[in-house]
């Protein structure tokens, strides 16, 4: 079972985010704090649940948060600062967002941005051992995931119904064979010959 918290002296949020390794479409963030004695037994990291599984605890985490919050960072934007800078961003947005204000941080993996004069702490797969990181990633997964399910309508060629903007043979090949869309990450690199099988 996943912890409730890093430590007990302040109100802390979790954060995490989703989309850092796709081609096309923003990457999102979550910040969600819960009560100081929280539990809950099913809550997992985001890439070990099913897509069910992810919506279902999407409502639960929104309904027992003191606060939660999910932002993004545009394509455009990432191309203009970079991927990790993007990350950041979403991250502070999502605090920002927040209708509590935290007064500590932990975050999914090993390196972030000072939020101000808010003390953090980096946690190297935080979101299998904590309950708001868990919570966070959840969030930022599912609503990831519906917009990207809302443009996909648009541009059904590269497939983000499967793949959501992720680096698939299929996406990668029909980049090569239709060029870049206004959801895609311009700066990042495509390169590998068409598979005439896919």
């Amino acid at each position: 079972m996943l912890l409730s918290h890093y430590q007990s002296e302040h109100i802390e949020a979790g954060c995490d985010e989703a989309g850092r390794g796709c081609l096309a479409g923003p990457v999102f963030a979550a910040a969600v704090i819960f009560p100081a004695d929280y539990s809950n037994a099913v809550l997992n990291d985001s890439k070990q649940l099913s897509e069910k599984k992810r919506n279902i605890l999407r409502e639960i985490i929104e309904k027992d948060a003191l606060s939660f919050a999910v932002a993004s960072v545009s394509a455009e934007e990432i191309d203009n600062i970079n991927i990790l800078n993007a990350s950041y961003l979403a991250m502070h947005r999502a605090l920002d967002a927040l209708k509590v204000l935290p007064g500590f941080i932990i975050v999914d993996g090993n390196r972030f941005k000072s939020y101000g004069d808010t003390p953090h702490q980096c946690i190297v797969k935080g979101d299998s051992k904590y309950l708001s990181i868990a919570a966070a990633s959840i969030l930022a997964k599912t609503y990831r995931d519906e917009y990207m399910n809302k443009i996909a309508i648009d541009c059904p060629q590269y497939d983000w119904l499967s793949n959501k903007g992720y680096p698939t043979v299929k996406h990668r090949n029909a980049v090569l064979a239709y060029g870049w869309s206004m959801h895609h990450r311009k700066t990042f690199k495509v390169s590998m010959p068409i598979d005439k099988k896919t």
